[in-house]
């Protein structure tokens, strides 16, 4: 960058701090603040019935939850203290209908019924099922059987499955409960007027939930894996698992009261229930419930959201309509000075960006300041772009197992390409490394699982002395970074020793125009039997690809692909070619988190070979 465009951008930046009355004593402090780095203060309890206590206690009358209405424009609000109310009361409901200390299920789409009957059955009441609300008829029923949960809570959606199991009486529920209905009907209860009902009851005197007591150490949580490799099993996890987590992320990312977040990705998985929902239930935030995808962009502008939780597709196609949007304004060559310049001051602590670049932020509501990642690891090149653009973006590593967040950035503190550091409560120790430090990631601490329910032979496959084996691989660098670098059960190992990941090479693949998705698998070398070949199943976008490549059969487009695919081969090693691809518009078979279900997708392309 030259000194004329430095000058030009420098004096941009002046008058937009002069047009918000700041001066350079605001410009002096700004920079020692934000060159401190610290982990947050965070409060203590032992269990979610001391969290949610102290939350209402600290943040009583502000919202915790915000949904919309039938009226345009208009939106519900749930207190604290209401949200603590009706806990109360629908818990001590549960107990008078004698399910203390019994297993309940949930299924839903996310709502606030969802995380109210969530907080009822913890704090006091039994164990809690959490079940996957995309899942079949057939696979539900089988979850609910291998739980033994004696009563479920549910939305209209299941009204006709429930029916279903109920007549056939198949399994241990006695109480199916309808987060619809105003009143029972038809032997099926009403989730409102149970929490009317439990109200009464407390009138009453009746203080049998209020009172009761909790095991911290004892399975409070029934959550099931999503079965990327395997079929999914029964994580038993404990209060001190749980809320060990939720302290440990206090401290290296804030969230606080004037933060709102948007409720995205599927609650029964562990990920969002704890870091979208319980999380900032913890720090006093409010939590909005997004309509869907398609109204993603619209629901960020209508809530003023300042965080959400998801996965890389998500954000990957945000970013890519933004950076568009830009392009098509005209005004990309000077974004990209602007966070050169503003990239380069941050390096001294002085953090301009959000100022700089505010009107491509308005796009976005103009609030939004963090992005969370998980499930997957998002694309280098748009992790730094979005903090570029002043959004901090940090990655994030767990398992179901693990309650579930192993290592994460912070908001202060983070490296492109990496899960961040481990946190405070977890150690992590690298086992079996190859030539280049990567080998298997076990962990230990107290946010290790009980074990598997009912598995104890699964259990032993993975739990040695509180160490916990996560299947994965990857490596710490010299600074304490974790990089992840797959899955140890997809690894394709050739002959010479050298092991390949499948998803470091899908990530190249992915940048791809044209390419929505893909995924890499080793499979006989017909020239040499005793080796593996790498292969790649490629999903394309139709429009896409006809526009750039002028392609429109699969043929033309697997042609067009594959000469683009040479290209990548030339930057990567030898043994990392990819010899043989197939294309499709067909999507890949993924978990509710968008996690490529490996094991079946390899089912798929052995039957049609």
């Amino acid at each position: 960058m030259s000194k004329k465009e430095n000058k030009e951008i420098m004096k941009k930046i002046k008058e937009i701090f002069k047009e918000k009355g700041l001066d350079d004593e605001d410009l002096e402090l700004m920079q020692k603040v934000n060159a401190k780095k610290r982990l947050h203060k965070c409060d203590k309890f032992a269990n979610l019935k001391e969290m949610i206590n102290l939350s209402a206690e600290k943040y009583g009358d502000n919202p915790a939850f915000k949904y919309k209405t039938e009226v345009p424009g208009e939106f519900n609000v749930i207190t604290y203290n209401q949200f603590l109310g009706d806990i109360n009361a629908l818990g001590t409901k549960l107990i008078n209908m004698g399910l203390s200390g019994k297993k309940i299920a949930i299924i839903s789409e996310n709502r606030y019924e969802w995380c109210l009957a969530y907080m009822a059955i913890a704090c006091g009441t039994g164990v809690v099922v959490p079940l996957d609300k995309q899942l079949p008829p057939n696979e539900l029923e089988t979850l609910i059987v291998r739980s033994g949960v004696e009563a479920i809570f549910y939305s209209e959606k299941y009204d006709e499955v429930m029916q279903d199991i109920k007549q056939r009486k198949i399994t241990d529920l006695r109480y199916y409960i309808s987060m619809d209905l105003e009143k029972r009907e038809n032997g099926i209860y009403s989730q409102k007027e149970l929490v009317e009902k439990g109200r009464e009851l407390i009138e009453k005197g009746n203080r049998k939930f209020l009172e009761a007591r909790i095991n911290n150490d004892t399975m409070g949580f029934m959550i099931f894996t999503s079965g990327t490799t395997a079929m999914s099993k029964a994580v038993m996890l404990s209060h001190k698992n749980i809320v060990t987590n939720l302290m440990d992320i206090a401290t290296v990312l804030y969230v606080g009261e004037k933060d709102i977040l948007l409720s995205f990705l599927p609650l029964h998985h562990t990920f969002e229930c704890t870091v979208g929902f319980l999380y900032p239930i913890s720090r006093g935030a409010s939590i909005a419930y997004c309509e869907g995808i398609r109204h993603i962009a619209n629901n960020i502008k209508e809530y003023q959201i300042t965080a959400m939780i998801s996965v890389p597709a998500l954000y990957e196609n945000i970013y890519k309509r933004l950076m568009k949007s830009i392009e098509k304004k005209g005004k990309l060559q000077e974004v990209e000075r602007m966070m050169k310049l503003t990239n380069m001051l941050s390096k001294v602590g002085m953090d301009f960006k959000r100022i700089v670049i505010k009107e491509i932020l308005d796009g976005l509501g103009g609030k939004l300041r963090l992005l969370v990642n998980g499930a997957a690891a998002l694309s280098p090149e748009v992790e730094k772009g979005f903090n570029d653009l002043g959004i901090t973006t940090v990655q994030g590593y767990g398992l179901t197992e693990t309650s579930p967040v192993i290592s994460a950035g912070t908001d202060f503190e983070q490296e492109v390409g990496s899960v961040g550091k481990v946190f405070p409560n977890v150690k992590i120790k690298i086992l079996n490394k190859d030539e280049n430090g990567v080998g298997e990631i076990y962990v230990k601490g107290p946010t290790v699982m009980l074990g598997y329910y009912q598995n104890e032979e699964a259990t032993k496959e993975v739990l040695d002395k509180g160490w916990f084996n996560t299947g994965d691989l990857g490596y710490v660098d010299k600074k304490g970074f974790l990089f992840l670098c797959g899955r140890k059960k997809s690894v394709i190992v050739l002959k010479n020793g050298k092991n390949v990941f499948p998803e470091e090479i899908e990530t190249v693949i992915n940048k791809i125009d044209g390419v929505k998705e893909s995924f890499v698998y080793g499979r006989p070398d017909e020239e040499d039997e005793i080796d593996l070949k790498i292969c790649a199943k490629i999903v394309y976008d139709k429009e896409i690809v006809k526009d750039m490549y002028n392609a429109e059969t699969e043929e033309e487009v697997k042609e067009a692909l594959w000469e683009i695919i040479k290209e990548v081969n030339k930057t990567m090693p030898a043994y990392k070619y990819i010899k043989e691809i197939t294309v499709t518009e067909e999507e890949l078979i993924k978990t509710t988190t968008q996690k490529i279900k490996r094991h079946e997708e390899m089912k798929k392309i052995q039957k049609s070979t």
